[in-house]
């Protein structure tokens, strides 16, 4: 039976990362929120009350502006899950920052700065 509650789980984690998105993207009109801010992963739990949702921003003027009114926005965004996925209850939503991508790219820049450009050529 746990394995049934666990695949239910997993895929209300995807329907809500697919609709977070979407409404950060195109429905949320705040100036202080910039950047391309992407969805990582969201994590619900098992009794639906909490989703952690896991943000990454990249090319932001300001992250913790951006990241401060994303929190603020989880009011109207939770809202809005409500009309679109049809759960008991709509999960309380806690932003996560993930900066693994910005890590990546960080990692990235320093590689190209000291690895010779020779090899730095895409085949």
């Amino acid at each position: 039976m746990a394995g049934k509650n666990n695949n239910r789980l997993g895929r209300i984690d995807e329907e809500l990362k697919k609709e977070i998105s979407y409404i950060i993207n195109y429905e949320l009109k705040n100036p202080n929120i910039t950047g391309l801010i992407s969805v990582t992963k969201t994590k619900i739990t098992p009794d639906l009350k909490y989703a952690k949702v896991y943000v990454s921003i990249l090319n932001s003027k300001n992250i913790k502006t951006t990241f401060a009114n994303l929190k603020k926005a989880s009011g109207f965004i939770r809202s809005e899950i409500a009309k679109r996925i049809n759960l008991r209850i709509t999960p309380e939503l806690i932003f996560v920052l993930d900066d693994s991508m910005e890590y990546g790219e960080r990692i990235d820049k320093i590689l190209k700065e000291i690895i010779p450009p020779e090899y730095n050529k895409e085949d």
